[in-house]
């Protein structure tokens, strides 16, 4: 199907928490066969993490669900000698491996990239990280806030005020995730296939930072926090009404006037504070406040039909709930639901609508260890040696 280029691929995804699992959720929902190996007592750290006690309890955490879903689980002890010798022999199956223990963990256990490339020339092996492979910092935690502070990212966001501040939710895991699969996308095209993809999340994160790191490599500008104001342009930026805030972005000159005259501030127009765009950007502030005293008399949702209509880029900031439950998502299917155990869950599907069609999640997140009988017996190994592999720990 279209909506499954990936099918056929077989993944296995070694990785924990976020990243890894991101990375991995997405080649699952474009098709691909991944198989989460998973240490024995405990398994990925996510099956522990989240707002439900119960859920973490029990090993499937919240932080699991969510991108967890359309893969298989086996356990491996991959520090045991038998362990490895498994992992070699799933590898010679596989297209794809992923992992994000921190860099030169997979080589000290002797299942490194070149290890594995002997059992499978064609395997493409991707290693995300905080910072990369070499350099001075690549044994450095790789946990999300670290790298939003390490990437310069936390200086830029908040208001000059406020800054440093993390972005509100796992920005550098996420980019990094979201930058592997696209890499690991990338390198199953190839022919013929094969590779070490080296995923820095820092570096991740930068790359995404084109505008504010272009204006101090190119043009010498010192990048600082601009809380809700966009830098390039002004009026353009997040503006206060009778109730709820909301974003008007009138890059254009023309945007600009109909603005102007619609809030019947004319006058503004005729200022010679705010006659061109850097006019307006030197004295942004100033001309927020002069527009606030009017949009500040009526509600946001009027404010948003209207200039809306007038073609004034505007648009309400909303919670995460009211964004989760607007007509917009609601109408293209982001939002799936899975029947596991008798309950509902809802998860996202793929960001990716391809040939009209998204994929949603089909397979409930695993328990730990659910799929070992059927993919260790796919390797030739007996009920009897599952068993014993599964009493001697090594599964």
């Amino acid at each position: 199907m279209a909506t499954e280029p990936l099918s056929g691929i077989r993944v296995l995804d070694l990785t924990n928490v976020l990243a890894g699992p991101y990375c991995c959720y997405q080649l699952a929902l474009m098709g691909a066969d991944v198989i989460k190996v998973e240490r024995p007592n405990g398994g990925d750290l996510a099956r522990v993490l989240g707002a439900d006690t119960d859920r973490n309890k029990a090993g499937m955490g919240i932080s699991f669900l969510a991108q967890n879903a359309d893969k298989k689980s086996v356990t491996l002890d991959m520090k045991s000698t038998k362990g490895k010798a498994l992992l070699k022999r799933l590898v010679r199956t596989a297209d794809v491996l992923v992992e994000n223990f921190r860099p030169g963990v997979m080589d000290r256990l002797g299942l490194g990239y070149e290890v594995l490339r002997a059992e499978n020339t064609n395997l493409i092996y991707c290693a995300i990280s905080g910072f990369g492979q070499d350099g001075p910092r690549r044994k450095d935690p790789a946990y999300d806030q670290i790298v939003q502070g390490l990437s310069g990212v936390m200086s830029i966001t908040g208001a000059a005020d406020t800054a440093p501040y993390r972005v509100g939710y796992p920005l550098a895991d996420t980019v990094g995730g979201l930058t592997a699969a696209f890499a690991i996308s990338g390198a199953l095209n190839a022919n013929p296939r094969g590779a070490f993809l080296d995923v820095a999340m820092s570096e991740a994160v930068i790359s995404t930072m084109g505008w504010v790191v272009s204006n101090f490599l190119v043009g010498g500008v010192t990048p600082s926090a601009h809380g809700n104001e966009n830098t390039t342009s002004a009026p353009s930026g997040t503006f206060a009404t009778a109730d709820n805030p909301i974003n008007i972005a009138a890059n254009r000159d023309e945007q600009w006037q109909a603005l102007a005259r619609h809030l019947g501030r004319e006058d503004l127009l005729e200022s010679s504070d705010y006659t061109s765009r850097e006019d307006r950007k030197r004295n942004r502030h100033a001309l927020r406040i002069e527009l606030e005293t009017t949009l500040r008399k009526r509600s946001a949702n009027e404010w948003v039909g209207e200039l809306s209509a007038l073609g004034v880029p505007t648009g309400q900031v909303l919670t995460v709930p009211q964004a989760l439950c607007d007509d917009q998502l609601a109408g293209r299917g982001l939002i799936g639901s899975l029947s596991v155990q008798g309950e509902e869950l809802k998860l996202t599907g793929s960001p990716v609508v391809m040939d009209g069609q998204r994929k949603m999640p089909q397979a409930s997140p695993p328990e730990l260890g659910a799929d070992n009988s059927l993919v260790w017996s796919e390797l030739g190994l007996s009920t009897t040696e599952i068993d014993t592999l599964m009493k001697e720990g090594v599964i």
